[in-house]
């Protein structure tokens, strides 16, 4: 017993300890040198993150298309609903799929798949003329959109050095809501068809590119492919850089890493994981059935069906989507996690009140010109909110609060539950909308509010902390 005491607190000891040791002049000495070698890590970046606006394309695709659609082809509501949130359902399956084919196959064999399966999509949706081929078309893309959300932080992660990898990291949440923007932008002037074609560019784009970049050093690393790992770190960081020092750091990480014990999904229901789990995984459940994937899907209906331009309040709609994801970028390590997600709550359950007060007046015939100017109000609000906010930070916190030993087990679950919140409302958003459109609104902002008391009772601040600082905070509040 004594000697099972000894060796749990041996292991406990040594996930306390940071996994390489900090040597400042070593940082320094790495610092000078990336100012100087940074452009292949830029392209590698702009490379993968082709695969992010790939992504936020399938995302944006059915709001600008959903009445062409339903008119070209003869589509129910329910079939049209099943097309609009299939995409998540693939996405799921994406999910599950992508920590096993990153691993097996590289980061870049798995973007690979990934553009396949984008590219094959769009054909489909192409050239449909029934519901099964346009469904198959867009679960196809929905799996590729699961397997991106997974590879391309990753591999940006994995390739970037420690002073560039926060900024480079958030260029793959801008690149999803600017293919967003683009495609309700472009889907107001050109067919629901030529739309799904332009879906395929930033695919192509990416398989292009990957044959002129490096795989990601630390995969090469892990799969014991000592030579091509140092030549990838060497193209990254410059042919004349000094790269000893990152060598040995990637390789003393991946020999810890090794060492730590491999847990299993039902180990993340210890005592000692339960509470990182529960926030993480909750800040996932309140980030989608909050209501965004709903309003982002159906965007032009729902100004449609307040009497506002629906192609005016998209485009305002996709340009302010970009601006304040950029700005949320930039406060994230000023203000701290915990402050901008109180200000992003608030701001989502203002949205949902403006909505549900503009179509609670036009049901009712109570000023009903007053109807329009509240709806786009409150989307904007919404959108501008949710994009500040609740749509990065659930997933920053993520990479934040889970024990190493135990990240790929909880990221992998708190993933799956993401989309298949995602899935939910948005298959569920148009018939909510045909019982009570004021009441459906009225739902998603109780579960904002919610979100708030979740926040302030079980989201610790973890800006400006290490690591085990956030560990321990965790576990003096159990």
């Amino acid at each position: 017993m004594a000697t099972k005491a000894g060796i749990n607190t041996s292991k406990r000891e040594e996930l306390r300890k940071p996994l390489i040791p900090q040597d400042k002049d070593a940082e320094i000495h790495i610092h000078k040198d990336s100012d100087r070698h940074e452009w292949m890590v830029y392209l590698s970046t702009f490379v993968a993150v082709c695969g992010s606006y790939a992504f936020g394309s399938c995302v944006g695709y059915s709001s600008p298309t959903q009445f062409a659609i339903r008119e070209d082809l003869d589509l129910s509501l329910a079939e049209y609903s099943l097309f609009g949130s299939i995409v998540t359902f693939g996405a799921m399956i994406g999910a599950i799929t992508s920590g096993p084919i990153a691993d097996f196959t590289g980061r870049k064999g798995a973007m690979r798949v990934s553009s396949a399966f984008c590219t094959a999509g769009w054909l489909a949706i192409y050239y449909a003329k029934a519901p099964l081929p346009l469904d198959i078309g867009r679960l196809a893309t929905g799996y590729g959109m699961g397997v991106f959300s997974y590879v391309v932080p990753v591999f940006i992660a994995e390739i970037a050095p420690k002073n560039l990898r926060g900024m480079l990291t958030t260029l793959n949440q801008l690149m999803i809501v600017a293919g967003v923007s683009v495609s309700f932008v472009i889907g107001t002037v050109i067919t629901w068809r030529t739309l799904a074609l332009t879906g395929i560019i930033p695919c192509v784009a990416l398989i292009i590119g990957l044959f002129i970049i490096p795989e990601s050093p630390r995969w090469l690393a892990k799969t014991g492919h000592q030579k091509e790992f140092e030549v990838a770190l060497q193209r990254l960081r410059g042919e004349d850089a000094d790269i000893s020092m990152e060598l040995a750091e990637i390789q003393e990480y991946i020999e810890t890493l090794q060492k730590l014990p491999q847990a299993n999904l039902l180990d993340l229901f210890q005592r000692r994981y339960l509470r990182s789990v529960i926030i993480g995984v909750g800040l996932m459940v309140l980030q989608q059935f909050g209501g965004i994937n709903g309003i982002c899907f159906y965007a032009s209906s729902i100004l449609e069906d307040a009497g506002f331009p629906s192609r005016t309040g998209t485009i305002i709609y996709a340009c302010l989507q970009v601006v304040v994801t950029g700005l949320g970028a930039v406060l994230i390590d000023k203000t701290g996690r915990k402050p901008l997600l109180l200000v992003s709550s608030t701001g989502l359950v203002l949205g949902c009140v403006l909505e549900g007060i503009a179509f609670y007046l036009k049901t009712k015939a109570i000023v009903p010109e007053a109807s329009p100017a509240l709806a786009v109000s409150g989307i904007l609000l919404f959108v501008g909110s949710f994009s500040v906010g609740m749509g990065a930070i659930p997933w920053v916190i993520m990479s934040e609060i889970f024990p190493i030993n135990v990240k790929g087990v909880a990221g992998s679950l708190a993933t799956l539950v993401n989309w298949f919140g995602a899935w939910a409302v948005s298959y569920t958003f148009n018939f909510l909308m045909a019982w009570s459109s004021y009441g459906t609104f009225a739902l998603y902002a109780a579960v904002n509010l919610l979100a708030i008391l979740f926040v302030i009772e079980m989201v610790p601040e973890t800006k400006g902390r290490t690591l085990e600082q956030i560990q321990a905070a965790i576990n003096s509040s159990r």
